[in-house]
């Protein structure tokens, strides 16, 4: 862990409330002298695939911290509160597909822990908010340099939650691939990684299978290579492919959402 602590927090809690001020409350009296990065709370609400890929995306960007993530749909039941090492940082968060990711990320899971330690979490855990109650003050003390095994009881890494593949086949035509996540911009990203593009033509189509008519597009580098108005087809800052409008939302034009699927084609 580096001198001064770092911590970051992404989390589907919106702006509109307290949540993520009481988050950073909890961290404050814990390790008053941490240093937190908020990477984003404005997940969709319990849009855990989307969650995931941001922190995927982020965390190697970022300090060797310790990183929460809550976008926790099955809060207060039965699902696990988890925290994992990794060789470049630790992760806190529900056990429900968000965090192996960003793990991979980070050079993969070294150890892992169940949170059942009483003494590091709240006096009273609402059951709605374990952000607060539970993940903050672990996130904290961790940061404060306290050992993992004092957070919970050890377990198998290979038995954490991880969500399911992405869709995605290719053949001498193109290649048919998942909507991962749609960013602010809406540009699309699709679960293809770039190489998918190198026997592809500089005239391409992009559209959902089945569904006609597809969509013009040009191969480019970035949005400029595509005239105002017309569609790109790129690799992205996370080196997948991507789609993207010149002046325009590709999301609002081939009019698809996380998960859907979309063909790129000569």
């Amino acid at each position: 862990m580096s001198v001064t602590p770092w911590i970051s927090l992404t989390t589907d809690y919106g702006l509109s409330d307290g949540f993520v001020a009481a988050c950073h409350g909890v961290i404050a009296r814990i390790a008053p002298a941490a240093r937190v990065i908020d990477v984003t709370h404005l997940v969709p609400p319990a849009d855990v695939r989307r969650g995931a890929a941001v922190l995927a995306q982020t965390v190697a960007y970022l300090p060797v911290a310790v990183h929460m993530a809550v976008v926790d749909p099955g809060v207060g039941t039965a699902r696990r509160g988890v925290a994992l090492a990794t060789p470049g940082g630790l992760l806190v968060g529900p056990d429900n597909g968000l965090l192996p990711d960003a793990a991979d990320a980070l050079g993969g899971i070294t150890a892992a822990v169940e949170l059942t330690g009483p003494r590091w979490q709240a006096a009273r855990v609402s059951r709605t908010f374990h952000g607060r109650d539970v993940f903050a003050p672990v996130a904290a003390r961790l940061a404060l340099g306290a050992a993992l095994a004092e957070a919970g009881t050890p377990i198998d890494p290979a038995g954490l939650v991880r969500l399911p593949a992405p869709t995605l086949t290719s053949d001498d035509d193109g290649f048919t691939a998942e909507v991962s996540t749609v960013d602010h911009f809406g540009n699309v990203q699709l679960a293809a990684p770039a190489h998918l593009l190198d026997p592809l033509p500089a005239a391409l189509r992009v559209g959902t299978p089945g569904l006609a008519p597809a969509h013009e597009a040009v191969r480019g580098r970035t949005f400029g290579d595509a005239p105002a108005g017309g569609l790109v087809v790129y690799v992205d800052s996370a080196d997948l492919v991507a789609v993207a409008v010149n002046g325009g939302r590709a999301v609002d034009l081939l009019r698809v959402a996380p998960g859907d699927v979309l063909r790129v084609s000569r």
